[in-house]
C-alpha cells in the first residue's frame, strides 16, 4: 500500500516549481488550474524525491458548475501516492493531455472525453472509446437527456 503524502505539503512543493498553478490544496488532494496541468504533473513526475512514473488512474466527475478532471499518481520508487485535480468550466471542457508523461492516460482520457466531453488538447488520438463516432451527448453528464 502507498503511503499517501499531504495535499498542502505536495501544494507548497508544486507552487516553488510551478508558480501560480496551484488554485487550492485539502488534506489528500491538490487542486490546479486546468491549463497549468501538464506542467505541474511534468513537475511531480521528474522532481527528485516526487518521482510520480505510474498514473494509477484519470477519472472525471460532473458538478453543478464544473467538471472535474482527478488524476491519481503513485512513485514506484518511493511508495507514495497524491491525488492531483483540475476544474474546466462545462461551456468548453478542456484540460492539456498527459499521454506524453504517461501512455496509460491514452485510454482513460479517450474514456473522460466519450463519457463527460472532456477535450485533453494534444492526444494523440482524441476519439470515442465506448461510444460510436456521431453518438449525441457525453451520458455521464448532469444534462445528458
Amino acid at each position: 500500500m502507498t503511503k499517501p503524502l499531504i495535499g498542502q505539503e505536495i501544494a507548497r512543493q508544486i507552487s516553488g516549481g510551478v508558480p501560480q498553478s496551484v488554485v487550492d490544496s485539502g488534506q489528500s488532494w491538490v487542486l490546479v488550474q486546468p491549463e497549468s496541468v501538464l506542467q505541474v504533473a511534468r513537475y511531480l513526475k521528474t522532481t527528485p524525491g516526487l518521482e510520480f512514473d505510474y498514473l494509477t488512474c484519470l477519472t472525471g466527475t460532473d458538478y453543478l458548475d464544473y467538471i472535474e478532471v482527478v488524476y491519481i499518481l503513485t512513485s514506484m520508487k518511493h511508495n507514495h501516492s497524491v491525488v492531483l485535480k483540475t476544474r474546466c468550466n462545462r461551456e468548453k471542457p478542456e484540460v492539456p493531455s498527459v499521454v506524453e508523461l504517461w501512455r496509460g492516460a491514452d485510454f482513460q482520457e479517450r474514456e473522460v472525453y466519450d463519457l463527460l466531453g472532456v477535450k485533453f488538447a494534444g492526444h494523440p488520438n482524441m476519439k470515442r472509446l465506448f461510444l460510436w463516432e456521431g453518438f449525441k451527448g457525453h451520458p455521464l453528464r448532469r444534462d445528458y437527456l
